[in-house]
């Protein structure tokens, strides 16, 4: 697998827990909006020696709590589970997003006790999805089976989604929202321009007042939905 930086430190990627964050190169979306683009078109940019990454983690054994594996899309590579082995090795929590399209492997990743904490990118509506991801007609049975994985499971899971004015609408919030009925934790995102887009043209943010006013939509069918990033 391709890794392609290491953030030694957040207290903020994975909630409860002090945690550094290593991002995986490479995805299978095409998200206008995606703020590390040059992640997502450089998937063979190894800037993060394996070695490296374990020597670090090894020193830092009792001061950090978790990593977080982020990408890019993480679970492009089948090999993701021996770098997932290793690090469980070391006895750190582990928490991983995914954008749920290779549900075969996150349910080999959870039902082996790979990860501790999931969490997964709801990009829009169904009826919407293809606009958001960047891809024509793009189905979404894979998703659909890891939305329901793990909504039915018992890891430790978040599903989130990036509100993005020239993407989404309210009422395609909330018929997301209806999708993901029973969700355990659900959280908008605003949209912030990195300067390192996709395709920028178009998009811009919601104001905090506007994502307020969709998360209190989108309660009537997921009342854990709070808001984040404002």
């Amino acid at each position: 697998m391709h890794l392609s930086g290491l953030q030694k430190m957040t207290l903020l990627d994975y909630p409860g827990k002090v945690a550094c964050t290593v991002f995986t190169s490479g995805c299978n979306f095409r998200c206008p909006f995606c703020h590390n683009a040059s992640l997502v078109l450089s998937p063979n940019d190894d800037k993060l020696d394996q070695e490296a990454l374990f020597d670090f983690l090894t020193k830092r054994k009792g001061i950090l709590d978790g990593v977080v594996i982020t990408g890019g899309e993480p679970l492009l590579y089948e090999d993701i589970v021996l770098l997932l082995r290793r690090i469980k090795g070391l006895g750190y929590k582990i928490k991983l997003d995914t954008n749920g399209t290779n549900p075969k492997l996150l349910k080999e990743i959870v039902l082996n006790g790979l990860v501790d904490r999931v969490a997964m990118d709801i990009k829009s509506s169904p009826e919407n999805y293809s606009k958001a991801v960047g891809i024509d007609n793009f189905d979404i049975s894979s998703v659909a089976e890891s939305k329901e994985f793990l909504l039915n499971g018992e890891i430790e899971y978040e599903f989130r989604t990036t509100v993005v004015k020239g993407i989404h609408t309210k009422e395609d919030l909330i018929n997301l929202a209806k999708w993901i009925s029973g969700a355990k934790e659900y959280y908008l995102q605003q949209f912030k321009d990195s300067g390192n887009l996709i395709s920028p043209n178009g998009l811009d943010a919601y104001t905090e007042s506007e994502i307020n006013n969709f998360a209190e939509a989108v309660r009537e069918y997921v009342p854990t939905a709070e808001v984040r990033g404002i």
